[in-house]
């Protein structure tokens, strides 16, 4: 679980999340809305897979 909550690429994707909460209350709710969220959960998805990857490529190296 450490590997993932120290990760920088994580924290990033996480952080950038707080922005959209941000436009989700106090912007306009539009196909745009939709599209930010979209894109925060395919680079949250893809900051979880490179962390496993990594963690498999390290384990198969011992």
């Amino acid at each position: 679980m450490r590997k993932y909550l120290l990760n920088g690429a994580v924290i990033g994707a996480v952080m950038s999340g707080w922005g959209i909460v941000q436009a989700t209350r106090n912007g306009p709710r539009d196909w745009r809305l939709a599209l930010m969220w979209l894109g925060w959960g395919i680079s949250l998805t893809l900051a979880i897979a490179t962390v496993r990857e990594e963690a498999d490529e390290r384990a198969l190296k011992k």
